[in-house]
């Protein structure tokens, strides 16, 4: 498994489908918008599930935390199986989303990336795609980050998505 951690408009998404390009074998690719898109729509704006306020601040609920600890053991239930995978997450829990990632892979290896991008830079990337509360990014640039142990870091600012993912496939090979 290759998990690439980064805050909100980081570029993560890029790297991935970048990722799937360049590696030789053919890798699935789990996302976290995924998950929070295939949430009933009751949990999306709630306590218990995933509350976004007006300055971007992301809150979870225990509905969310069950739902998404069952979609993380099934996707390293997919890699125990034999599939390549590829994450794209944002840990709004720095360490403590790790944590919970290295429980659920027990014996099943994993390139940890970090995914870095300038919160301005990040910010801006927001604005242009238009389909993110405004604040999400600049708050979570650093903030993923926290605590975080990473096999690999790369950095979107001025670095595009391919050249990323050739640093990270350089390091699956």
């Amino acid at each position: 498994m290759i998990i690439l951690n980064g805050g909100s408009s980081s570029g993560k998404t890029g790297i991935v489908r970048c990722l799937q390009a360049v590696l030789p074998q053919p890798w699935l690719a789990f996302g976290v918008d995924s998950f929070v898109d295939a949430l009933p729509a009751k949990l999306q704006a709630s306590d218990a599930g995933l509350d976004i306020a007006a300055d971007g601040t992301v809150n979870v609920g225990e509905e969310f935390r069950a739902l998404e600890a069952a979609w993380t053991e099934g996707i390293v239930a997919m890699a125990r199986a034999g599939a390549r995978i590829v994450v794209d997450d944002v840990f709004l829990g720095g360490a403590a989303s790790q944590q919970r990632w290295q429980k659920a892979l027990g014996d099943v290896g994993a390139l940890w990336v970090g995914v870095r991008c300038d919160s301005a830079v990040a910010a801006g990337r927001e604005t242009a795609r238009g389909d993110r509360v405004q604040g999400m990014a600049a708050l979570q640039a650093d903030a993923v980050h926290e605590g975080v142990v990473y096999d690999l870091e790369v950095d979107t600012t001025r670095t595009e998505s391919l050249v990323c993912a050739h640093t990270i496939a350089a390091q699956v090979r």
